[in-house]
């Protein structure tokens, strides 16, 4: 989408350093009404950075923000938003128990003869949330009986309630359900008819070519291109991401000769959340997992895992049946999960890379297995973790090497069976190529992984063959290189097995 019409806000030569290590160098960006555009690059780039710049959080070094015609400088996030700047965290700002008009205008509360004037926050929430055509929503509900989604609504409807002119909106999709994306899209585009500029920062390709006109690509702080969104192919993009060709982005799939016996079978395994589910996964081989949101696909993870044991059925390691109860007795027979949420299960952030590694083996071994020696330096640098060192807290790693270091962690026990739920969320993509060559590297040693992904393309490029769950049982079993409209027939209940 080109435009004649001038920018609503215009970033020009932007440097931001910090201790004397520059992060931002000469960045330039323009934001235009009615328009997405999207921000892209590795994570390190700079995006973050220029995010807070934008929003007032972070003072530039030199260069200048012009909103209109004006010239601006911003000291505080309250001077960005008064020049109708917003910015929607990828982690939600919202209070729980109070209720979403308390919370939309939270610190700005309308005040009448000295005291809040509880109906016109109300009524003014409402008139923002029929604006936005969400009238499924209540001001006097709290938010913690809301969805991932609405709450979502709820950060935009209080960024608009500040008068915003520009959204900057940081990974929206990140905590959000397969189904609830689309309710994204539909906001997205009411959002434009409004001329509401929005700059969206996304790791996730489709998302951005759905979205955007236009995309600007940061790369180890500097501007790389900017280009309207139909002139790029995904291909190009990801050049300018990594500053080369990313070929192999999936690993060559195992071959038959290259796969060894049953390591994990399941025979009509059920609980609450799933039924009659039977698979098998050998040594050598990944086996995928696919299905929309609440079908089950995460449910038989827990549930070999141990977290939400199966109540009926046969399950087996190495062809003997187990009765795992818990994720310690499931850590002591070989089975190692990395959970879909790396910051709220999968890490202790406040610890080091380090305490963090070695995590599993402390809390769950005993004996021999728990002194055996394990060469840290080596275990990181094999799953290429980039750090400042082994004392660095993991809080302020990268999404891909705190992912890197939830790997490390099992691979301190060394075991037989990997399950993966959602293994690059919200990591860029020279960190997924380097989780997905891990994986296959795994695979050809022996580990038998079961992954989950809610990323059609990383699961039939990654996946020796792939089971689709609808409804809480297994719909089908589809080959390797299926394509995405078989997977979706079957998620959905209108396919059938090729």
């Amino acid at each position: 989408m080109t435009t004649t019409l001038p920018p609503v806000v215009r970033l020009e030569g932007i440097h931001k350093g910090f201790l004397g290590n520059p992060v931002l160098r000469g960045v330039d960006l323009d934001l235009h009404a009615g328009e997405v555009h999207a921000l892209m690059g590795e994570n390190g780039a700079g995006k973050s950075t220029l995010l807070k710049v934008l929003a007032g959080v972070h003072k530039p070094d030199s260069g200048t923000i012009t909103v209109g015609a004006r010239a601006m400088s911003f000291s505080a996030p309250h001077e960005a938003q008064a020049a109708g700047i917003a910015i929607i965290h990828q982690e939600f700002t919202l209070l729980e128990h109070r209720t979403v008009a308390e919370n939309v205008y939270l610190g700005r509360e309308p005040v009448r003869r000295g005291q809040v004037d509880r109906r016109k926050m109300v009524a003014d929430t409402r008139d923002l949330l029929d604006w936005l055509g969400e009238d499924g929503i209540d001001p006097n509900a709290p938010v913690t009986r809301l969805s991932v989604a609405q709450r979502q609504v709820v950060e935009i409807v209080k960024a608009l309630s500040t008068d915003a002119t520009v959204l900057a909106m940081d990974e929206p999709t990140a905590a959000l359900a397969d189904h609830e994306v689309e309710l994204l899209y539909d906001l997205v585009a009411r959002l434009r008819e409004r001329k509401i500029a929005i700059l969206y920062v996304s790791h996730r390709m489709r998302e951005v070519f759905d979205l955007s006109q236009r995309i600007t690509v940061l790369k180890d702080g500097a501007f790389v291109h900017c280009a309207p969104t139909e002139e790029l192919t995904s291909d190009q993009l990801v050049r300018y991401m990594v500053g080369r060709p990313l070929d192999g982005l999936y690993p060559d799939r195992a071959t038959e000769s290259d796969l060894g016996a049953v390591r994990l079978s399941l025979r009509n395994a059920e609980n609450s959340r799933v039924r009659d589910v039977s698979l098998d996964v050998r040594a050598g081989e990944i086996v995928g997992i696919a299905g929309l949101q609440g079908s089950g696909r995460s449910a038989i993870a827990r549930a070999v895992w141990g977290v939400q044991p199966f109540t009926s059925g046969v399950m087996e390691i190495d062809g003997v049946p187990q009765r795992i109860r818990g994720p310690r007795a499931a850590v002591r027979k070989g089975i190692a999960f990395v959970t879909e949420d790396r910051k709220g299960e999968g890490l202790a952030l406040h610890q080091s890379v380090r305490d963090n590694a070695l995590l599993v083996r402390r809390a769950a071994l005993r004996g021999a297995k728990a002194r055996r020696h394990t060469d840290l330096a080596e275990l990181l640098k094999s799953v290429t973790v980039v750090s400042r060192g082994q004392h660095q807290e993991v809080r302020y790693l990268s999404g891909g090497n705190q992912q890197k270091v939830v790997l490390a962690k099992w691979l301190a026990v060394a075991p037989k069976v990997l399950i993966v739920d959602e293994p690059t969320r919200g990591i860029d993509v020279g960190a997924k190529q380097t989780v997905h060559q891990l994986l296959r590297e795994l695979a050809k040693n022996g580990v038998a992984i079961l992954m989950i992904s809610s990323e059609l393309p990383e699961l039939i490029g990654m996946s020796d063959r792939i089971l689709v769950m609808h409804e809480g049982a297994v719909a089908g079993e589809l080959p390797a290189g299926a394509s995405e409209e078989a997977v979706m027939g079957l998620a959905t209940g209108h396919g059938v097995s090729e």
